[in-house]
């Protein structure tokens, strides 16, 4: 039985690099954002995720769907699968770690494998559109 986790993710792309988190006591990185709540739409989820994990409000007005990616789920059993649906925003405020995010980090494509498979999935695609640096 394939089990399917609907997440929505932040794409923020700054000179080349891309922002990552971890998670408190984990060891590898996500792109920010997270599960939608019953009756959420895609905005409304990415502006509450984002605000709730990085401290800043996200302009739903200027949010723009980049692409949906599936594959397995990080440190999940076999069969359990992640959706994430990815939207590139502006935002105001100041970024700073909240809530379950320990770190911030700008990656490149050279932390590919630090991480999640669907994760990897969406640096290849940004890589290919030379949008995410070497």
């Amino acid at each position: 039985m394939i089990t399917e986790i609907d997440k929505i993710a932040w794409i923020h792309i700054a000179e080349g690099r891309i922002l990552g988190v971890r998670s408190i006591g984990k060891d590898i990185y996500y792109l920010p954002g997270g599960k939608r709540e019953p009756g959420e739409s895609d905005i409304d989820t990415l502006v509450r995720e984002i605000k709730e994990e990085l401290s800043v409000r996200i302009k739903p007005e200027t949010a723009v769907h980049a692409g949906s990616f599936r594959a397995g789920a990080h440190g999940k059993s076999e069969g359990v699968r992640v959706t994430m649906s990815c939207y590139t925003a502006e935002y105001e405020g100041e970024l700073s770690p909240a809530s379950e995010i320990d770190e911030l980090a700008w990656l490149t494509y050279k932390d590919r494998e630090r991480v999640s498979e669907v994760c990897q999935m969406i640096f290849d695609h940004l890589h290919e559109l030379k949008k995410l640096a070497d």
